[in-house]
C-alpha cells in the first residue's frame, strides 16, 4: 500500500510503500506498529487517522505507473525493503500477490 503522512514524516520520509494488514472490518489498517483507522468513505483508498498520535494519513493501492503522489504535491517516497521485490513486480505489470499469515491478510496493493 501507499501510505502518506499528511501532517509530517513517516519514518523520515513523507510517504512509504509497504505491506499492511487489515482488520476484519477493513476499517483499520496496521502498518509498522501503527493502527490507522478510516475517517470516512469505504474501500482501500481513503483518509485514515493514527489511533495513538491522531496524525492523518492518505492510504491507497500502489499504482503500476508509480505516480502515487498527488500531482499538486511533492513528497519523497521510500519503498520498504521487504516490499521492493513485489513493488518491482507490480511496476512490471504482474498481478499483485496477497500474503496471508495466521493473524490477518497482508497486502501491498
Amino acid at each position: 500500500m501507499y501510505i502518506e503522512n499528511k501532517e509530517g514524516l513517516l519514518e523520515g520520509t513523507h510517504a512509504r510503500i509497504g505491506w499492511v494488514a487489515f482488520s476484519k472490518s477493513g476499517r483499520t489498517i496496521y502498518y509498522k506498529g501503527r493502527s490507522l483507522t478510516a475517517i470516512g468513505g469505504r474501500g482501500i483508498r481513503d483518509n485514515f487517522m493514527d489511533a495513538e498520535t491522531h496524525e492523518e494519513f492518505w492510504v491507497s493501492g500502489v499504482k503500476q505507473r508509480g505516480t502515487n503522489v498527488h500531482p499538486a504535491e511533492s513528497a519523497s517516497v521510500v519503498v520498504d525493503d521487504d516490499a521492493k521485490q513485489e513493488y518491482a513486480r507490480l511496476r512490471a505489470g504482474a498481478q499483485p500477490t496477497v500474503q496471508a499469515d495466521a493473524a490477518s491478510p497482508r497486502s501491498l496493493t
